[in-house]
């Protein structure tokens, strides 16, 4: 294992968004600087980073001065290409590490890992052709989803079949090939889980998290989870066994399907910090953000415990962004803001977190009359 970075050290980012923003804000915290690599020059971690480079991941050269200027390199997100850290693998230490990457880009690899790790999912069927979403659908029923293998979410790149009639135009919408089959699941709530794992191995977990999705995208997530301890334990096993399991340096989050016998079903992983873990940076003693810098730079991960309940709202689209001022002056809300341009819809350009008195969750009822908004 190698020594903990010092402060002054530089940790690479790959990627430009939110969550890069987020990671290096953590990072300045510790001492740290970070260098951010995205293909888009005004992207929210670009306007908190020390320094920059615009390139396409695919530049050989823009990629080897990057890995010569950085101490430790990490990533925001999963479309990351995968040769992207093949490239600099050699060149600097890769954390949480180019399997965990590859994975959790590609949705029938990840149901192959659970699958192999031991944790139950929902019936899938992997569907290469026309033909093939036939067959499937014949074993698997409708309703189901079909989706991408590869870079979809918040509901992009999947289509509910739930007719006959709906596969040609799903199948002629849907690409790159192949396309994978999921079974509708019932569902009671999502819950999801976020671990962090260290470079010594050690491995800690926040509280499980009820998410609330509206139009496809995260709406709420409301922490702890309002579920039976029993779940909620269940849910923090299952994250902690896959991080050991992939040996990742870093983040993962899991999100989980509750069923209404109390069971979990694994549905998606992110090896990296996650939308339903904003909440962290202000509930926790130490954030989802700060956990992750602490892993990719060598640092001991302390517990991650929680001193209030909490609330998340995503602020997505011009219509909930216009209600920022409000946030703003609520002296019970954090506010946290994305910097980004231009205010479309469906896009996400901050939340705002609601922090309550511990055990409030379990007392509200109807968690959603918490949001912030």
């Amino acid at each position: 294992m190698r020594a903990p970075l010092p402060p002054g050290s530089t940790i690479g980012i790959l990627g430009g968004g939110q969550l890069g923003r987020m990671s290096a804000l953590a990072a300045a915290g510790l001492g740290y600087r970070c260098h951010v690599f995205a293909p888009e020059a005004d992207s929210p971690a670009m306007q908190v980073a020390a320094a920059r480079t615009v390139a396409p991941y695919e530049d050989a050269a823009a990629l080897a001065a990057f890995a010569a200027a950085v101490d430790v390199v990490t990533f925001e997100f999963e479309n990351v290409p995968a040769a992207t850290l093949d490239a600099l693998a050699p060149l600097v230490p890769c954390r949480p590490g180019v399997e965990a990457l590859r994975i959790g880009q590609d949705r029938i690899l990840e149901k192959r890992f659970f699958e192999r790790s031991g944790l139950p999912v929902g019936p899938w069927r992997e569907v290469a052709t026309r033909e093939a979403l036939d067959a499937a659908v014949a074993e698997l029923g409708l309703p189901a989803v079909l989706k991408t293998t590869r870079l979809g979410y918040d509901g992009r790149g999947q289509a509910v079949l739930r007719g006959p009639a709906d596969l040609d135009a799903a199948w002629a919408r849907l690409a790159p090939r192949p396309l994978i089959l999921e079974a509708f699941i019932p569902f009671e709530r999502e819950v999801s889980a976020i671990a962090a794992r260290g470079a010594d191995g050690a491995v800690v977990t926040f509280d499980a998290t009820e998410n609330r999705h509206s139009r496809h995208i995260l709406d709420l997530s409301i922490a702890p989870a309002p579920v039976p301890g029993a779940v909620a334990a269940a849910a923090r096993g299952h994250v902690a066994q896959l991080a050991g399991q992939l040996g990742l340096v870093g983040l993962l989050a899991l999100e989980m399907f509750l069923l209404p016998d109390g069971s979990l079903l694994a549905n998606e992983m992110a090896p990296r910090p996650h939308n339903s873990g904003h909440w962290t940076i202000d509930a926790c003693l130490f954030g989802q953000f700060a956990l992750h810098v602490r892993a990719v730079a060598g640092l001991p991960l302390p517990q991650p415990q929680r001193h209030h309940d909490a609330v998340m709202k995503n602020l997505v689209g011009p219509e909930a962004f216009a209600a920022w001022a409000d946030l703003a002056a609520m002296p019970d809300v954090a506010l946290h803001l994305y910097g980004k341009g231009e205010a479309r819809e469906g896009r996400k350009l901050g939340h705002a977190t609601r922090l309550l008195p511990l055990g409030s969750v379990a007392t509200a009822g109807d968690a959603g009359l918490l949001s912030p908004v």
